[in-house]
């Protein structure tokens, strides 16, 4: 299996990704974030940044477009695009980087999307989600009833912390309340950076919950209604869209599954997930 695997990802280097033609004409480059923003998804920090930094590298490039059809994911790489948008605001003021939104932007998603210029929405557009979420199932008594024993090992008294087969520990639980809470205030704070006065807080403006697009902007959570298009053409003023997004290689997408499979089973954890926005 591991050999099945090496071999995969000996063949897909070489064809690592697909990016648009560089400096053809004026345009305005797009990147995806499609699907899951996770380690080992399509939608992960290292592909996305690449494709930014590429499409702000090249000098035909009059705009960005960050396209984003996600319900979220990963607290840490959506942060990383979000620094990654930042900074290349900063390093290069004088080109605009929009976020579009097509059905969904929610948590992850729209933490990257508060670090664009400005934030374009369909009406029906689903937009928020400021929250983050642990979650996971308890069998306590599962495996007693079926005759199973189970023997856990450890050394330090929380390392099976969340552990599914064992009872919830209260201090346990009040820590994980205290993770979840850090990582949701440094969302909250990158929104309000990001977003700044255009922000019209609510009491439950971070609190989870999700609106229309149309009521997003009416929130401040969004700018006006466009797609990838209208804001080329209208707001950019470059109409010929150049999609920038790294594209992997069929084998490598196989290959990144079955070791995210063979590493799942090899690791055999059992106990609540981390934290997802």
């Amino acid at each position: 299996m591991m050999t099945y695997l090496v071999v995969l990802l000996v063949i897909s280097m070489g064809t690592r990704l697909n990016i648009g033609i560089q400096g053809v004409e004026k345009h305005t480059a797009v990147v995806d974030v499609s699907g899951m923003i996770m380690q080992g998804a399509d939608a992960n920090a290292a592909n996305i940044i690449q494709g930014l930094r590429a499409a702000a590298e090249d000098e035909m490039t009059q705009g960005i477009i960050v396209r984003l059809n996600t319900p979220g994911g990963s607290p840490v790489q959506s942060a990383y695009v979000y620094e990654e948008i930042v900074a290349i605001r900063a390093e290069y003021p004088d080109l605009p980087v929009h976020a579009v939104v097509t059905d969904m932007c929610t948590s992850g998603g729209y933490y990257i999307a508060a670090a664009a210029d400005k934030i374009f929405v369909n009406p029906a557009s689903i937009v928020g989600s400021i929250g983050v979420i642990m979650e996971g199932y308890g069998f306590v008594d599962t495996l007693e009833k079926i005759g199973v024993e189970r023997r856990v090992m450890t050394a330090g008294k929380h390392k099976a912390m969340l552990d599914s087969f064992a009872p919830i520990n209260k201090s346990e639980k009040a820590h994980a309340q205290h993770l979840l809470d850090q990582v949701h205030q440094q969302f909250i704070a990158a929104v309000k950076k990001g977003r700044g006065e255009r922000l019209k807080v609510t009491d439950e403006m971070f609190s989870g919950l999700v609106w229309t697009g149309q009521e997003s902007i009416a929130l401040g959570l969004a700018d006006g209604i466009g797609h990838d298009r209208s804001v080329a053409k209208d707001i950019i003023g470059a109409e010929k869209l150049v999609d920038f997004t790294p594209r992997a290689q069929f084998l490598e997408r196989l290959a990144t599954r079955i070791a995210s499979t063979v590493g799942g089973m090899l690791t055999g954890v059992n106990r609540t997930g981390w934290l997802q926005l």
